[in-house]
C-alpha cells in the first residue's frame, strides 16, 4: 500500500470540506493507495498518466481532490477544492494551473 502524502495547502482546503464529503473522499484515497481505482475517481485529462481526480457531488455542492501516483512509492494529494464553476463540468483554468505548478514542484523534489 502506498503512503498518502499531502501537499500542505491541499490538506488545509480538504479539512474545510463537510465531514461526509471528507469521509467519502478519504475512502477513495485509501482505495487508490491500495493500487485500485474508486468509482468516483477518473484520470485528469491533460496532466499526464497517473494524475487522477476524485469528483464528488455532495448535497448541492461539488468537491474535487486531485492526486498523483507516479511519484515513487507515495500517493500525492496535490489539490483539493470546492468547484464553484457554473459552466459545466470542466475544471476551472486557475485550478488546473495550480495543479500543474504543484506537480512540477513535486517532480523537482524527487531524487
Amino acid at each position: 500500500m502506498k503512503e498518502i502524502v499531502w501537499v500542505k495547502s491541499a490538506r488545509k482546503e480538504f479539512e474545510k470540506f463537510p465531514a461526509g464529503a471528507r469521509e467519502v473522499m478519504q475512502s477513495a484515497l485509501i482505495v487508490a493507495a491500495e493500487g485500485r481505482k474508486a468509482d468516483i475517481a477518473k484520470p485528469m485529462k491533460g496532466l499526464g498518466s497517473g494524475v487522477m481526480e476524485i469528483a464528488l457531488p455532495y448535497r448541492s455542492d461539488a468537491y474535487r481532490v486531485i492526486y498523483a501516483v507516479q511519484f515513487g512509492d507515495d500517493l500525492w494529494v496535490v489539490h483539493a477544492f470546492q468547484k464553484k464553476s457554473t459552466r459545466g463540468i470542466a475544471t476551472p483554468k486557475k485550478e488546473v494551473e495550480l495543479i500543474k505548478a504543484r506537480l512540477k514542484h513535486i517532480r523537482e523534489m524527487m531524487p
